[in-house]
């Protein structure tokens, strides 16, 4: 899953694709370079981040969302959790909604997801965009966040979501210190075994950055190593900046664990 901010205020990019021949030609690029899909968000959620104004966002969105529907031929995510926002960008051709609030920031979206049968991604946030780094706290994240994901997956087929439209996200970065962050990943198999899949996202995250003192744009090593393990333990997305590199670390990772799977099934059959 290939990245695409249209916000002048992302903490990796914001700016870079804020016009439509801007966002147009790198999502282009991101197909030429192996992304499986493209996600596309108006609305930025680094830390601290003022919520944007509806119309705002529809401005920035709907028109990117269209011209990326035309360009290239990958599905279309939209990173919302504005039911007004995501039925505009599902008539514009977007097939997943990717919401941060797992369907609690606006109670029409879950409605809607089910009334269109798009792909939801729920995601695990302590808290806001702009509150959630100011205290997190956990007794074991992995079970809290295992917990909570369960639990909004099955408040959205109470709400008629059918199970195969759901796809779950621990949040990395999203309320969450240092020590939460590599736990989750580490432990990262804990999530798949919910019985859906998974994405996860650690692509240029605070965490990284943390451990290798480099900036956002430098992180792209750290990145691999984050996508490699992440990968090793069962994720089914990876939501990348760097599509190519991530592409080709997921292709290597992935190739060794299927050879480690079919080789310990010929062990255990010999």
């Amino acid at each position: 899953m290939g990245v695409l901010n249209v916000t002048p205020d992302s903490f990796s990019d914001g700016g870079a694709y804020s016009t439509v021949e801007r966002a147009v030609d790198h999502a282009r690029q991101m197909q030429a370079d192996g992304a499986d899909i493209i996600d596309i968000g108006a609305e930025s959620s680094r830390p601290g981040a003022d919520p944007v104004e509806e119309g705002e966002e529809l401005r920035r969105l709907i028109p990117v969302v269209e011209a990326v529907r035309e360009a290239v031929s990958l599905p279309i995510s939209v990173d919302t959790t504005k039911a007004a926002v995501a039925r505009l960008a599902i008539q514009a051709g977007a097939l997943i909604v990717n919401d941060i609030s797992a369907l609690q920031g606006d109670p029409l979206m879950a409605g809607l997801v089910a009334e269109t049968g798009v792909a939801v991604v729920l995601m695990h946030m302590q808290g806001t965009p702009r509150t959630m780094q100011r205290s997190p706290r956990y007794g074991n994240v992995v079970e809290e966040v295992t917990v909570f994901l369960r639990q909004r997956a099955q408040e959205a087929i109470a709400r008629g979501i059918r199970p195969t439209q759901i796809i779950l996200d621990p949040g990395f970065g999203f309320g969450k210190l240092q020590e939460h962050n590599l736990h989750m990943l580490a432990e990262f198999d804990a999530f798949t075994k919910l019985g859906y899949p998974v994405l996860a996202g650690v692509s240029r995250k605070q965490f990284i950055g943390n451990l290798i003192r480099q900036p956002v744009h430098e992180r792209e090593f750290g990145n691999a190593g984050a996508v490699a393990v992440a990968v090793l333990k069962g994720a089914h997305i990876i939501r990348v900046h760097d599509v190519r590199a991530m592409k080709e670390t997921a292709t290597v990772v992935s190739a060794i664990s299927r050879h480690a799977r079919s080789s310990s099934v010929e062990v255990s059959n010999a």
